[in-house]
């Protein structure tokens, strides 16, 4: 099975999280700010991974350290659980329907990181957490889990159903990348050899 575990302990963050890349969607998340375990839950869900993922942080700060390190951490594991990337599938995408809205995510699972995010809300928060902490997260997640990553809402006007439809995106996305492909399942599929 292709799983890894990862622990952070910084003055800001202790986390520690566990992946199953081929799990069934399993989650246990518990960051303390409850709209990034709803999204982390979707991950899980709709990737098919099983997510482990408990974070103490900063909050009576703000969530910006807790959420950044979440996805240092997420990544983390699930680079380590891939492993040298053998027989992966590499490319993955998928176009999410929300109500009004719609969201684009392809993904490369390349080992070469870099993140495109075409999203745009119109409300500085949902609840208490900051909307600009949606991006640090996609950006912390894609730099350590070697995912060039491009996220785009081509239109919606609710800003919940915008972030659901992106993290849904990125597992569906997900999905299809991290799974064996079993015509080349011995294969690393680059023509260099190496991801």
């Amino acid at each position: 099975m292709r799983s890894a575990k990862v622990e952070r302990n910084t003055k800001e963050t202790r986390i520690v999280a566990e992946v199953n890349l081929d799990g069934t969607g399993e989650s246990r998340i518990a960051t303390g700010i409850g709209f990034l375990d709803h999204m982390l839950d979707q991950l899980a869900r709709h990737g098919l991974i099983d997510i482990a993922l408990e974070a103490k942080g900063d909050l009576h700060i703000d969530f910006h350290h807790t959420t950044e390190d979440s996805g240092i951490v997420l990544g983390q594991a699930v680079s380590r659980a891939l492993g040298e990337r053998r027989g992966i599938r590499r490319y993955g995408d998928a176009l999410i329907p929300m109500d009004e809205t719609l969201t684009r995510v392809a993904l490369d699972a390349s080992n070469r990181p870099y993140l495109i995010w075409k999203v745009e809300f119109t409300r500085d928060k949902l609840g208490e957490f900051d909307t600009e902490l949606f991006k640090e997260w996609f950006q912390a997640f894609a730099q350590h889990a070697g995912l060039t990553l491009h996220v785009e809402t081509l239109y919606g006007t609710n800003n919940h159903h915008i972030v659901e439809s992106c993290f849904k995106g990125l597992a569906r996305a997900l999905r299809d990348a991290l799974e064996i492909d079993p015509r080349k399942a011995d294969a690393i599929p680059s023509t260099k050899g190496t991801l």
